[in-house]
């Protein structure tokens, strides 16, 4: 029976594919990539060779339908993602609700995503939490900083390598230098960090070299405790 398998790959260290997902990626008549040439690296050092089909933010809207003809006619596929589990942060999302709306069958299979073992290692509240992905770059950033900034539970945020002392300092101004926070890069690769303390010290800490890397920042939930200690940096910010 044909259907959707969505299939996690490796964020960094290749080990952490699954027996799982090499079994679905040998057995599919085809693979959808968000990038072909990321994909066709994985597929040679695991010595799979399927046809692929290029499947991005830029086109999925395009491309939904027909891939999911092709799942009506009889094909089995996979959608990869450059790393990770597709949809988070990635594509996915629409086709998963075209093949639902078509009743097609859809399989996510469990494994790699940044924010889960950024989440666990940073000392950080776990039990409840916001995953907010990447901010807005510039339309609704500020608000949506401030909404972070009071969120109760401990949030979860992607960024850039080269964007992330200007999100830290905006985190800092709306949150107070001393919430604290957890910078994860380079996750499962051998040069992975987990830098701990408060945003003003993580911010030291970043300031000093060079960064490079995904980047997962984990934040620390708002309490009467922290809102007290903002509403007091900001009074002395303006004195």
């Amino acid at each position: 029976m044909s259907k959707l398998y969505l299939v996690p790959t490796p964020i960094g260290n290749l080990e952490d594919i699954t027996l799982r997902a090499i079994r679905v990626l040998k057995e599919v008549d085809g693979i959808l990539a968000e990038d072909t040439r990321t994909s066709g690296n994985l597929l040679k050092h695991l010595e799979i060779s399927k046809p692929m089909t290029a499947f991005h933010i830029r086109n999925e809207h395009l491309v939904v339908e027909r891939i999911a003809d092709r799942i009506e006619a009889g094909e089995t596929l996979a959608l990869v993602t450059d790393a990770g589990t597709p949809a988070i942060s990635d594509p996915g999302f629409l086709l998963v609700r075209e093949c639902v709306k078509r009743n097609i069958e859809v399989e996510c299979l469990p494994g790699p995503t940044a924010f889960v073992p950024a989440l666990v290692n940073s000392g950080l509240p776990a039990e409840k939490f916001i995953f907010e992905g990447f901010l807005p770059h510039k339309k609704g950033r500020q608000t949506k900083l401030r909404e972070v900034a009071d969120y109760p539970y401990t949030t979860i945020l992607y960024e850039s390598p080269f964007r992330l002392l200007k999100t830290l300092e905006q985190l800092a101004e709306v949150c107070g230098t001393n919430r604290k926070v957890c910078v994860s890069r380079e996750l499962t690769k051998i040069h992975e960090e987990n830098a701990r303390g408060t945003l003003a010290e993580v911010m030291e800490h970043f300031s000093k070299k060079e960064i490079k890397g995904e980047i997962v920042i984990v934040l620390e939930g708002a309490t009467t405790m922290t809102k007290k200690n903002t509403l007091s940096e900001n009074d002395d910010l303006e004195d």
